[in-house]
């Protein structure tokens, strides 16, 4: 893209269409066809830094190189949509653009396929030490002996995280006669019939499965979720597979269990550092490697920009926007009046998310008080996008996240009621599992903030954010001491702290807030306290 070419294709397409399109990364034509081709745009190609007035501007499409930044959004006033080609929207100001009014939509399922593929590349490679075998005959060598591998039929394939891109790959290896084991908090015993896939704990994947192929997304849950702890549960001679985030398997990890020969071998493609800084890690003859490329297929690259080419063409002309990032287009006025309560839900979704981490049938959100004279679909929409997101491996927002409940097997619905015990709004999300249910209720105070002020019906008055440890126990004298005393042994200071109970000498919870994220040593020598019956951490 240059200048040159922007006055040329200025010259042709002309400036009186109804829609200027900015497109600032390379991206496939043929994808782009829906805008090229569509007499209502005037579309250009060229880097931001190429074009002399950005203000003209309808709509930007993106790919990971365009920084779209406070400062360019101010320079794009008329900007209504900002579209990324791919999955990933870090290289987007998310509130930014949400102050500035901006849309921003990404194409979650364009390198969906590819990715999948991908992955089986990686494990047939890895299994058949095809790349090694290929290096060695291209030196000139013969020796076949050296590249004895191994067949798929009958391995237990362990697959953590069972989204789109996991469920792929549960078909494929159907075809290849693989036991399938999967971990996900979220698949249901349905679904998980119905796919052919058996559910199982983290810790029975990681022990019976012979190879482990992870598809989380990297959030503080899973982010090492494969490192030194658990890889020495896992069956040796594992093959390990990463092809989803860089450092949802710890790299040092890693090194160590290949070094002493645990793990046989490993297929990564991306890394905690991009380009891969790791260079021991790369010399072990059983790793190999590919530079971050799963989702770069022709055919990926087209749906992407297809993808974002057409919602792009939807929007302009009034339709909703189907994978929208960010809040759906609003009025200032019921912006300002919906988002406390948007923010409210989305962290009590993310709380119910973290602490009910059975599979989930349905959720039920209660609204009382002045809530009730708002959009409460909003606020709706944003507490299962916030349940989802922690779990699943793609972006989830408010458009969306219906969508992928139901792939889940989740329904969700909304009631408007009058009793509000006293608070002047109240928000009450109650989520079924197969076995238990769990409930908190929220409220948002103009002068506090949002609250949280009951759990599971004990009275409670806390702020949903930070580091949290949520505890059930025993009403009995001590036990808050010895809480106490176990948090100061392991450096761990308490910030704040909120005590219910029911009735006196009955079940409690407390919920402790912290100053850093407690680890699961931390989390076990808890549960091992007399009259402590649970204990995890949140993380808001």
């Amino acid at each position: 893209m240059n200048k040159q070419a922007v006055i040329e294709k200025e010259e042709i397409t002309g400036k009186a269409a109804k829609y200027q399109i900015l497109v600032s990364d390379a991206m496939s034509q043929e994808g782009l066809l829906p805008l090229l081709e569509n007499t209502d745009v005037h579309c250009v190609e060229a880097y931001v830094d190429e074009v002399d007035d950005l203000s003209q501007f309808d709509a930007l499409l993106v790919r990971s190189a365009t920084k779209v930044t406070e400062e360019l959004l101010q320079k794009m006033p008329n900007l209504k949509i900002v579209a990324r080609a791919g999955v990933g929207v870090d290289n987007i100001d998310l509130d930014a653009a949400t102050k500035h009014g901006v849309v921003v939509v990404n194409a979650p399922d364009g390198n969906t396929i590819s990715t999948a593929e991908h992955t089986f590349a990686m494990i047939i490679s890895l299994l058949r030490k095809i790349p090694q075998a290929n290096a060695s005959i291209k030196s000139g060598e013969w020796n076949r002996k050296a590249f004895q591998g191994s067949e798929l039929r009958g391995k237990t394939l362990g697959i953590v995280g069972f989204g789109r891109i996991g469920t792929q790959i549960a078909k494929r290896a159907r075809a290849f006669e693989m036991p399938l084991l999967v971990f996900d908090p979220f698949l249901t015993k349905a679904r998980a019939e119905k796919i052919g896939v058996i559910p199982a704990t983290l810790d029975d994947v990681l022990a019976q499965s012979d190879i482990i192929t992870v598809h989380t997304p990297l959030t503080k849950e899973t982010k090492g979720i494969l490192g030194m702890e658990n890889i020495a549960k896992t069956k040796k001679g594992v093959f390990l597979i990463n092809c989803a985030r860089g450092g949802i398997i710890d790299e040092q990890a890693l090194k160590h269990y290949l070094a002493n020969g645990h793990i046989a071998g490993a297929a990564l493609d991306v890394f905690e550092e991009e380009p891969a800084q790791d260079k021991e890690l790369l010399k072990f003859d059983n790793v190999i490697a590919t530079p971050h490329i799963a989702a770069s297929t022709k055919e990926a690259q087209l749906n992407v920009a297809s993808q974002v080419s057409e919602e792009v063409i939807r929007f302009l002309e009034g339709e909703p926007a189907t994978n929208s990032i960010n809040l759906p287009t609003l009025s200032k006025e019921i912006y300002d009046k919906i988002q406390p309560f948007y923010d409210l839900t989305k962290r009590m979704g993310n709380l119910l998310s973290q602490v009910m981490k059975t599979p989930v049938q349905e959720i039920e959100v209660f609204y009382g008080g002045k809530i009730n004279d708002l959009e409460t679909s909003i606020t709706t929409r944003s507490l299962i996008a916030g349940f989802l997101q922690p779990r699943v491996d793609a972006a989830v927002n408010d458009v969306n996240a219906a969508l992928i409940a139901k792939e889940r097997g989740i329904t969700y619905g909304e009631k408007h009621v009058e009793n509000t015990f006293g608070y002047s709004n109240l928000i009450h999300a109650v989520v079924h599992g197969e076995d238990r249910k769990f409930e908190i209720k929220g409220t948002y105070i103009k002068e506090y903030g949002a609250r949280i002020v009951s759990i599971n019906g004990f009275n409670v008055d806390f702020i949903p954010q930070g580091h949290l440890l949520y505890v059930q126990h025993n009403d009995k004298p001590g036990v808050i001491g010895r809480m106490g005393q176990l948090l100061a042994e392991h450096d761990v200071n308490i910030a704040t702290m909120q005590v219910g109970r029911k009735q006196e000498g009955g079940e409690a919870i407390m919920m402790i807030g912290v100053d850093k994220t407690v680890d699961e040593n931390v989390l076990e020598a808890i549960r091992k306290i007399d009259d402590i019956h649970f204990a995890d951490k949140i993380e808001g």
